[in-house]
């Protein structure tokens, strides 16, 4: 059962929290089984799962040979059995040799079986830039994921939600991709409850209201809006910031509700601009609130170029609270 009114709370930093929830879902479940690349001895190039292996034993928190494309077909071998993997690509950008097993075999186990088998699996991947990582460990991947029938996607961007949301993506009887900001692993913190709790899937969060501009952002992009909304209240805008939360299912109702109140929007992303999930946001909102708009919608995202690697360029190619301001301002000007 999930608790409904949790009481008790420690402060957390994201990293703790997920920590916390795979132990939470290890201590309840015997079906649960974490493995991937460095998880168990060393728990986890970002310490996720540290401490996990000692705790539950090695048969079930284990470290795999650096195999992405194994990782996720075991862990499709392990759902259908009746378990529930929980696998983690060491980064994101790693992920794309795994992607024959995501796209010919995860997704579709429900549909090609007419739901007599399923895969409850999640596949949790650390995600984006803002820490001078090398080429391919800032990747934003996810529009890929989210054009994949069948499987869901989650990016929290607060230590509490990342707790709730990574436990409901546990119990979720779908495969699920979990992806979380690398920035946002220590450099925020805020107060977790200590028991198990869930969050829904497909609900947004409604980060700060105001009725002038909608912007609409997920993950590490949050607090880059939040702190670009702060900016322009103090020049009287009043912005209302939307946290996905899911990417699948989208919770579009919010994201209209807020449209139909502000009448423009700024959709913020660090992933390259063209064929990105924001595009989706974008035509989502021009085919259902068209009526509604007073401004054209707003891209703020990364470049149609691989994430730079190490340098300070990264700067300039991440998405930043002066870039989200400057579109804010865009959108009023009309």
């Amino acid at each position: 059962m999930t608790a409904t009114a949790p009481t008790r709370t420690k402060t957390m930093t994201m990293v703790a929290a997920i920590n916390d929830a795979l132990a939470l879902a290890l201590e309840r479940d015997p079906a649960v089984h974490i493995f991937g690349e460095d998880v168990g001895v060393m728990g986890g190039v970002f310490r996720a799962t540290d401490g996990l292996q000692a705790r539950f034993g090695a048969e079930r928190v284990f470290d795999t040979p650096l195999a992405e494309a194994g990782i996720i077909g075991m862990g499709i071998g392990m759902g259908l059995a009746g378990l529930k993997p929980v696998a983690e690509i060491q980064f994101a950008g790693f992920l794309y040799p795994a992607l024959d097993q995501v796209l010919s075999h995860l997704g579709r186990y429900r549909h090609r079986t007419r739901s007599r088998y399923h895969v409850p699996m999640v596949v949790r991947a650390p995600y984006g830039g803002g820490v001078h990582t090398p080429e391919q460990h800032a990747d934003s991947p996810e529009a890929i994921l989210a054009h994949t029938p069948g499987v869901k996607v989650v990016i929290p961007s607060t230590p509490r939600d990342a707790k709730g949301l990574l436990l409901a993506a546990i119990e979720d009887p779908d495969p699920v991709f979990f992806f979380e900001a690398i920035k946002l692993y220590r450099s925020v913190k805020e107060e977790v409850p200590e028991e198990y709790y869930t969050t829904p899937l497909g609900k947004a969060r409604v980060v700060t209201g105001g009725d002038d501009v909608t912007v609409i952002a997920y993950g590490g992009m949050v607090e880059v809006a939040a702190r670009a909304a702060e900016a322009a209240r103090a020049h009287g805008i009043g912005v209302e910031v939307l946290d996905l939360r899911t990417l699948v299912p989208l919770d579009t109702g919010t994201i209209l509700e807020s449209v139909a109140k502000t009448g423009r929007v700024v959709v913020v992303t660090e992933a390259p601009r063209t064929g990105g999930f924001h595009s989706e946001i974008s035509a989502t909102i021009a085919e259902e609130a068209i009526e509604h708009l007073q401004a054209p919608i707003v891209r703020v995202t990364g470049f149609d170029a691989p994430y730079p690697p190490f340098t300070s360029i990264e700067d300039v190619y991440r998405p930043n609270p002066v870039r989200v301001a400057k579109a804010i301002r865009q959108v009023m000007a009309y």
